[in-house]
């Protein structure tokens, strides 16, 4: 019989870097109803009444406010959809996306 040597076989395994997030911000503007922001807050980002009033105020006060953190397929989807049903009511509401530092 041949002397043989069995090594255990390691398997390279890839490390997997988390997807960048973005940022989905709301950009104030003096037209847009607070009501309908806050409709447009609940139904897409799923907050409740308060959250949402809350995102809208601090938006109207300070200019801008980060709603969520996603990544940034869902990011872009969520601020277009967004923006799309303002502009569907004639209203010029705002969301853009930027990448989480």
């Amino acid at each position: 019989m041949p002397d043989s040597t069995i090594k255990p076989q390691t398997k390279a395994k890839p490390k997997l870097e988390r997807p960048k997030l973005y940022k989905v911000i709301l950009v104030n503007d003096d037209f847009t109803p607070r009501e309908f922001v806050v409709r447009v807050l609940k139904a897409e980002f799923r907050m409740g009444e308060d959250q949402a009033a809350k995102v809208m105020l601090t938006a109207h006060q300070r200019g801008v406010c980060v709603v969520a953190v996603f990544a940034r397929d869902i990011a872009e989807t969520k601020a277009t959809r967004a923006t799309d049903a303002g502009r569907a009511k004639g209203y010029p509401l705002l969301f853009t996306t930027e990448p989480e530092e």
